[in-house]
């Protein structure tokens, strides 16, 4: 059985013009959450635990910027609404795993950056170490949204490893560098 069985929370949101800030946290919070835009303040999510938690936010954010929302429990009605809906999620998906990807490979160039230069300071793999972590509560949070399985996750598991494995070779360069001697030089 798919995750939800078919299920949807819709989500039917109308905030006030202005602030515009209201409007923008709510749509960030829907975002953040994996929430698919359907049209204007028509959002929806597979109707599975993990997304309760962001769908609560936004819900609360719509509040207290004084706005309505009305949540919906909804399914297609048809199979072939199931799978468009069910596709359209996994697009966004797929696009939120290519975006990952492409910072896992900036990463590994800025790692090969400071290494082509011999910048190996505590400082910058402690900098380079928090870039991983990011990388790596990113790579959490769309494994856990990706309810549907979209074909980038897998590339982007293999690619975090990477990116550790390349973080952990700087981390060794670094600390030669560091207990290197004045007799090591001659």
């Amino acid at each position: 059985m798919e995750p939800g069985g078919g299920r949807w929370l819709v989500l039917v949101i109308k905030l006030p013009a202005e602030p515009s800030r209201h409007r923008v946290a709510v749509w960030r919070e829907l975002r953040r959450t994996g929430a698919l835009s359907l049209g204007q303040g028509v959002w929806a999510v597979p109707d599975v635990p993990v997304f309760a938690g962001g769908i609560a936010r936004a819900l609360s954010l719509t509040e207290k910027a004084g706005g309505q929302a009305v949540s919906l429990n909804a399914s297609g009605r048809g199979a072939e609404d199931a799978v468009r809906f069910q596709a359209l999620f996994t697009a966004a998906r797929s696009e939120d795993w290519k975006e990952f990807l492409a910072d896992c490979g900036k990463f590994e160039e800025e790692l090969a950056k400071e290494v082509r230069i011999a910048k190996f300071t505590l400082a910058e793999l402690e900098e380079e170490e928090q870039s991983l972590e990011r990388l790596r509560r990113w790579h959490r949070d769309l494994t856990a949204r990706d309810v549907f399985g979209a074909p980038e996750a897998a590339e982007a598991g293999k690619r975090l490893k990477e990116c550790a494995a390349a973080c952990e070779d700087y981390a060794e360069r670094v600390f030669r560098a560091l207990h290197e001697t004045a007799e090591d030089d001659r």
